[in-house]
């Protein structure tokens, strides 16, 4: 019996430093300062390490249709120095203190961290505040990040088998709402900006009103909250007018075909179907429909047509967890001497078989088991656990929503996961593209 107490106590004060009540729940403190800028704290004690982080609410459906590939750019350009941090400086400070630092784009926001031993708080906030106020936006700079996103485009998209699929399917997708270009941007757009335009896009965005920064890990209330004044509440307030799209996509009601010749030696299939934004009750479904489908080799395309027809290599679906309404996009690379046409069916008919019945109580509580481990999971890092409550205020201005997406999930129905096939799985809701080697064109 004494043992089994001490093993609980262990687990009580384990959840507790961790960051989390008893139940589970994240627990936070969050809080504006007057110039706008929004401060998450979550304590983490189980490691002596911090996460650092902001987020900026912008990303490339914030661009100039003229002038993409901005968010992105910036990624890359706000590594290359402040006013006090000499140039090509600025990750050795990391590197220096034992830590470690990124960035990435996407749609609709850009995030920066760093991760840090947890006696080098002031450092990471120093780090962050520099780059908010003082980034190196200059001739030097920006002719030096051009060369580098020029030559990514050619490494990641242009040049690799398969690397034009989503500028491809998002072209396709899209008439008129921004995510008709990926983050990537146009190489033409970026040659020909002007220094001006790149210390427009800054002063607009790159402000603390637009901005997100969250603390997770080893460290003290008081000191942080202490730190946090010193370095950021005498940032200015933006003053431009920060540009949000509401753009709305027209409904589709026909279905869009294309054939891309690349070069590749095997043929795939895209299916890209337009669904709910995140965060609405039908994506959750949608989620978990994708997961139902191709979610490891025990998924239901990936069993029936990977392993048992043997039509297929390589089955793939993911929805986009876009702020407005994106895409699922489904990927399928046929077996040798498989006609594309073929796989393409054969998919459709697993759609329509979860259009036409309801999924079983056993694969259901699957399918949950399966959304509450990787839920989870998503929570168990710091580094996670910051892009999450940073994400949850972005686009919906409730961290909370952190301590609310299990049961969102859990709503889900058998029934919802049947109806979000029915009205977003069907062929005039989607883009097919067929790529095909070029040696058959």
């Amino acid at each position: 019996m004494m043992k089994k107490l001490l093993l609980l106590s262990l687990l009580v004060v384990t959840v507790l430093a961790s960051g989390f009540s008893q139940s589970g729940k994240i627990e936070f403190e969050e809080y504006d300062l007057d110039n706008g800028l929004h401060v998450i704290l979550q304590q983490d004690h189980t490691t002596p390490n911090i996460v650092v982080s902001v987020m900026y609410h912008v990303g490339s459906k914030n661009e100039n249709p003229e002038l993409t590939g901005f968010a992105h750019f910036f990624e890359h350009l706000m590594f290359e120095g402040t006013k006090n941090i000499p140039r090509h400086q600025y990750d050795k400070y990391v590197s220096r203190a034992g830590g470690e630092l990124n960035a990435n784009t996407s749609t609709d926001r850009t995030y920066y961290f760093e991760m840090l031993p947890s006696n080098q708080l002031a450092l990471g906030l120093w780090l962050e505040s520099e780059r908010m106020l003082h980034a190196k936006v200059d001739e030097v700079g920006i002719k030096t990040q051009k060369g580098v996103v020029i030559q990514e485009k050619k490494q990641r998209y242009d040049n690799p088998p398969y690397g034009t699929i989503l500028p491809q399917t998002m072209a396709h997708a899209y008439e008129k709402h921004p995510y008709r270009w990926t983050p990537i941007g146009d190489e033409e757009h970026i040659r020909n900006a002007k220094d001006e335009d790149f210390l427009n896009f800054y002063k607009e965005f790159y402000v603390p009103n637009n901005a997100v920064l969250t603390i997770c890990g080893d460290f003290e209330m008081v000191e942080a909250k202490k730190l946090i004044d010193d370095y950021f509440a005498g940032i200015p307030k933006g003053t431009k007018d920060i540009y949000r799209p509401n753009i709305v996509e027209p409904e589709k009601t026909t279905e869009v075909r294309d054939t891309i010749y690349d070069n590749i030696q095997l043929p795939a299939v895209i299916q890209a179907y337009h669904i709910p934004a995140v965060g609405t009750k039908d994506f959750y479904a949608v989620d978990m429909l994708a997961t139902l489908m191709t979610d490891g080799k025990s998924s239901r395309l990936y069993k029936t047509l990977v392993n048992e027809k043997q039509l297929a290599l390589e089955l793939v679906a993911f929805p986009m967890p876009n702020e407005d309404p994106g895409l699922t996009l489904t990927f399928g690379v046929p077996n040798m001497d498989v006609d594309p046409k073929v796989l393409e069916d054969e998919m459709d008919a697993q759609f329509v078989k979860v259009q036409g019945e309801l999924i079983s109580e056993r694969e259901f509580q699957k399918l949950r088991n399966k959304v509450e481990n990787e839920l989870v999971s998503s929570n168990a890092t710091i580094e996670k656990r910051a892009e999450n409550l940073a994400t949850a205020y972005t686009y919906f201005k409730d961290t909370e929503r952190v301590n609310k997406e299990l049961s969102k999930y859990f709503a889900v129905t058998r029934e919802d996961i049947q109806r979000v096939a029915k009205k977003y799985f069907v062929p005039k809701n989607r883009v097919v593209l067929y790529y095909l080697p070029k040696k058959n064109e």
